[in-house]
């Protein structure tokens, strides 16, 4: 068994419940489109609901893929709910068995990207997928559209991004952002969490940023893709500000530490990784949304 099959999760999940396990479920989630906030682009969104819910108005979490796209590598060539990849597939499931609704938004598939983008390609990926810019935009598209559903309740929606969609949480949160007017906890998010996301966000924030609700960011010391460094940065030079803003490094940890794959599952570093930041993300929005 690797090395994540020891984890063990807090409320909701068995304790004997390993990440690969969950990846592995067979649940199918809801497919869904609706408008992201650029006003030119409907969305593709995938929907994962509690199994036992009641009539009443859950919380909910959007979440935003990173540059690989929300699909398996192995989808050849099918983009739907039943290819996506197996890490949004447990974090979809996880947030579910908490009783979360959370939903995957796939912002690059509308836009003709399905299959995302390989490591280092930065410097070749469109405008149109730009993540401080552009995708910020797609997360306030999910936002409204969970608004409208009778089963969400409004005021306890928060945001979760990796990679890439990490870097765009991160923009999404300031306070200036233009993807939504006069940002607040009463008009945006609740809070976010951001995985692995490359902090550079293209020298918006070289002197910080003013998030308008919590950000908490998860990253590994040896992360081959970003720059853990750069996180840390901007995140002390954030709570300079006043920003309510927190950094997770783990030592020995990869990009991508919490994909249950074989490649990042096997790395002890991964599995110590993933069994502090999963419970401190749940607790997170257990504080910011319950």
């Amino acid at each position: 068994m690797y090395a994540w099959g020891r984890i063990a999760l807090i409320s909701g999940i068995a304790a004997t419940a390993s990440l690969a396990a969950l990846a592995e479920s067979v649940v199918t989630p809801d497919t869904v489109t609706f408008p992201s906030a650029d006003q030119k682009t409907t969305l593709t969104g995938y929907v994962f609901r509690p199994p036992h819910r009641g009539t009443e108005r859950l919380p909910a979490v959007v979440m935003m893929h990173g540059r690989a796209g929300a699909y398996s590598s192995l989808a050849d060539g099918t983009y739907d709910a039943t290819t996506l990849s197996k890490r949004h597939k447990f974090w979809g499931e996880t947030l579910a068995r908490e009783g979360y609704l959370a939903i995957l938004v796939d912002g690059f598939g509308p836009r003709g990207y399905p299959h995302g983008f390989p490591q280092h390609s930065y410097g070749d990926r469109p405008p149109e997928l730009d993540e401080t810019t552009v995708r910020p935009l797609d997360a306030y598209g999910a936002l409204a559209y969970l608004r409208t559903r009778p089963d969400v309740d409004p005021k306890a929606i928060a945001l979760l991004g990796w990679s890439n969609g990490g870097s765009a949480t991160l923009a999404a949160m300031a306070a200036d952002t233009p993807a939504l007017p006069q940002a607040s906890v009463e008009t945006g998010f609740r809070g976010a969490l951001a995985f692995y996301p490359a902090c550079a966000l293209k020298g918006k924030f070289d002197d910080g940023y003013l998030p308008y609700a919590p950000v908490r960011v998860f990253i590994g010391a040896a992360d081959e893709e970003v720059s853990p460094k750069r996180c840390e940065d901007l995140v002390e030079k954030s709570e300079m500000k006043g920003g309510d803003i927190k950094i997770s490094v783990y030592p020995g940890a990869t990009h991508d530490f919490d994909d249950p794959g074989r490649k990042r599952a096997s790395v002890d570093a991964n599995a110590d990784a993933v069994s502090d930041a999963v419970p401190k993300a749940l607790r997170f929005l257990g504080e910011r949304l319950r």
